[in-house]
């Protein structure tokens, strides 16, 4: 799967689990851009993008995350 496809999917994640139709996220997003991002979000995050892509994440993999642009790049890695 290439970056280019996992954005609008990714991007629909996001604005299920932040209830924000209109949220459009950018290669820098981070949680300090989404107001409502916070630790139980981020978990719900993470599980519906496990889900909605049919991967698995290691902590160590979200861990490294430092924007949106990294977690595009890494479902890209990882979806079948």
């Amino acid at each position: 799967m290439t970056p280019a496809e996992v954005k609008p999917r990714l991007e629909t994640v996001f604005r299920d689990i932040f209830e924000d139709p209109s949220l459009v996220i950018h290669d820098t997003t981070t949680a300090d851009d989404i107001e409502a991002w916070d630790s139980l979000t981020h978990i719900d995050l993470i599980v519906e993008v496990e889900r909605t892509f049919g991967i698995k994440l290691s902590t160590g993999e979200v861990r490294g995350l430092k924007n949106v642009g990294d977690f595009i790049a890494l479902i890209a890695r990882k979806a079948p």
